[in-house]
C-alpha cells in the first residue's frame, strides 16, 4: 500500500535519535509502573481458626474447582483483589508458635482489615479449657481466647460449617464441653464484629468463595441480604424442596416407599421443605450430584 504522507530526511533522523531515549525512559519507568499496579491491588489477609472440627469444611474448600484453591490464595481471585491465607493450622507449612505468631502478626498489622474464618464449634466450659491451640506465656491458650482475640479486631467473621454457625455435633446434647457457635460466643463476650454464617456439613466451596467475593466487591452484606440466621439469601434464600428434581412427584402425590424407588422422599425423612440451600442447582462433587 502506497504511503500517503512523505517523511523528510530531517524527520526520520530526529525520530531515529529519539527512539533509544524513549526506550530507556520506558525501561526505567516499567518497575515504577509495576510497583504502582501492585500497590493498587487490595490485599485481604485471612486468619482461618479451627476449633472443635473434623476439618471437613477445610477439605471441602480446598476442593473448590472454579476458581481453584491455588487461584484463591496465590493469585487475584477478583480483579484488583488478592486473598492472603496468612494462617491455617492444617494447611500451612509452619507449625507450633511460629505459625501462631504469623496469625498474631496479621491481627496486629492489619487490625480491622483482616477476615477471621472460624471452623468448628467453640468449647466454653471452664473458660474453654477443653479445647486449646498452642500456648501463650507458657500456658495453653484456649480456642475461646483465640476467637476473642482475633474476632474483636476483624473486619468480619465467617462461621464456616454447621458447627461454627450453629454448634453442630460438638454442641449436641449432652454437650459436656459447653460448645457454642461463633455468634453465641460473640454475644456472650460482647464482640460487635459482624458474623456471616456459611453452614453445611461440610459447607459447599462455592458458598465460601461466593461470600468472600461479595465482601471484596461490595463490602459487608446489608441486613436485608441476610436471613434471620445470618446466612446470605443469595445461597440460602430458598428451600431445597422448591428446586428439587423430585418436586413433581410431590405435586402428583407420588411418594417413595423405600430408597431407590421412584417418588418424593418426604415420607422417608427428607428435610428438603424445611432446609434452605441451593444444593439442587449448585450441585456437589464437581457438579455431578447433590
Amino acid at each position: 500500500m502506497a504511503l500517503t504522507h512523505a517523511v523528510t530526511r530531517r524527520d526520520f533522523v530526529r525520530w531515529a535519535l529519539a527512539t533509544p531515549a524513549a526506550a530507556a525512559t520506558i525501561e526505567s519507568f516499567l518497575p515504577q509502573l509495576a510497583s504502582a499496579i501492585e500497590e493498587a491491588v487490595k490485599e485481604y489477609p485471612l486468619i482461618w481458626l479451627q476449633a472443635s472440627t473434623c476439618s471437613g469444611c477445610s477439605v471441602s474448600v480446598i476442593n473448590t474447582i472454579h476458581p481453584s484453591i491455588k487461584n484463591v490464595i496465590l493469585e487475584q481471585v477478583l480483579p484488583g483483589h488478592r486473598l492472603i491465607l496468612g494462617y491455617h493450622g492444617t494447611l500451612m507449612a509452619a507449625t507450633g508458635d511460629l505459625s501462631l505468631q504469623a496469625a498474631r502478626d496479621i491481627a496486629r498489622v492489619h487490625k480491622g482489615k483482616y477476615v477471621l474464618i472460624v471452623e468448628g464449634a467453640i468449647p466454653t466450659r471452664d473458660g474453654g479449657i477443653d479445647g486449646t491451640i498452642g500456648e501463650s506465656d507458657g500456658k495453653p491458650q484456649t480456642m475461646l481466647q483465640w476467637t476473642k482475640d482475633f474476632g474483636t479486631d476483624a473486619l468480619a467473621t465467617l462461621a464456616v460449617g454447621t458447627c461454627a454457625a450453629f454448634g453442630g455435633i460438638p454442641a449436641a446434647a449432652p454437650n459436656p464441653t459447653a460448645s457454642k457457635s461463633v455468634s453465641e460466643v460473640f454475644q456472650s463476650l460482647n464482640i460487635g464484629t459482624p458474623v456471616i454464617n456459611i453452614p453445611g456439613c461440610p459447607s459447599h466451596p462455592d458458598w465460601f468463595i461466593g461470600t468472600v467475593a461479595k465482601i471484596l466487591l461490595y463490602g459487608l452484606p446489608k441486613p436485608t441480604e441476610l436471613d434471620e440466621q445470618k446466612r446470605l439469601k443469595l445461597f440460602f434464600g430458598r428451600s431445597v424442596h422448591s428446586r428439587c428434581h423430585n418436586r413433581d412427584y410431590l405435586d402428583e402425590g407420588i411418594f417413595a416407599e423405600e430408597f431407590g424407588k421412584e417418588g418424593c422422599l418426604l415420607e422417608l425423612g427428607c428435610k428438603g421443605p424445611f432446609t434452605n440451600a441451593d444444593c439442587p442447582v449448585r450441585l456437589w462433587n464437581g457438579s455431578v450430584s447433590y
